[in-house]
């Protein structure tokens, strides 16, 4: 809770994963990659419940396993063109129904497994005390934006016209991007957006993006196994 304010963490988890078949449930490390977010929920003292949204039962499985709820997602939320902010609001709806009265939710999408405990905090932080309708976790880029290009008939061009792209890095406004790790949101606010999880009043906590990362293939799966044997070969060394 947050000042008697109750928090809910949401981690939407479908079965039916292309790119890295049994995606969620596949050993990420000593435990299943969707094991990652329910166990640092769990270690927020703020979130009163963590809730597994998923359509599989091997899923499910293992979210009780590891200390989470369970709901099931209904079928038409489960397909690769469904939106998460509607498994957002489809979960949220029936809590509600079920006499549920959290103030606060956060997504935490399986996918980002290594996310910090005090990243989720500074995002409900944030949302409680300026009264804002939603924060998430923001990166510098990757690529920034003026350094980008367009091709138009195959003729390159600046994709922000008028930008130079030849800039030194220390001359290039600053930029940002989603980091996927913390979605934090006034649950009564939902219904401002269309889209996507930022929505009405926003808020951004900015992570240094060292330990930012978004499984989507399996490329990204072998850079996430590495950086877990990294980290413990540090420690081994330190």
């Amino acid at each position: 809770m947050i000042d008697s304010h109750r928090v809910i963490a949401m981690i939407p988890a479908r079965g039916g994963s292309k790119s890295i078949p049994g995606k969620n449930i596949r050993l990420l490390g000593d435990k299943p990659l969707m094991a990652w977010a329910v166990e640092t929920a769990l270690s927020v003292d703020e979130i009163d419940r963590v809730i597994v949204s998923t359509d599989s039962e091997a899923i499910a499985e293992v979210a009780r396993m590891y200390g989470a709820e369970v709901y099931e997602r209904p079928g038409h939320l489960a397909t690769d063109t469904a939106l998460v902010l509607e498994t957002v609001r489809d979960l949220m709806g029936r809590l509600r129904a079920r006499g549920e009265s959290a103030l606060y939710g956060v997504l935490l999408e399986p996918t980002a497994p290594f996310r910090r405990p005090e990243d989720i905090r500074a995002c409900l932080q944030r949302l409680h005390e300026e009264g804002l309708d939603s924060v998430a976790t923001f990166k510098p880029v990757d690529l920034n934006p003026h350094r980008a290009w367009r091709l138009e008939n195959g003729e390159p061009q600046p994709f922000i016209d008028g930008s130079i792209p030849w800039l030194p890095r220390q001359q290039l406004p600053e930029a940002y991007q989603l980091s996927g790790e913390v979605y934090a949101f006034r649950v009564a606010s939902l219904d401002l957006t269309q889209q996507g999880m930022l929505f009405g009043r926003m808020g951004a906590v900015v992570v240094d993006g060292k330990s930012s990362l978004d499984i989507d293939d399996e490329h990204d799966f072998r850079l996430a196994e590495w950086m877990i044997r990294e980290e413990r070969h540090e420690s081994i060394t330190a």
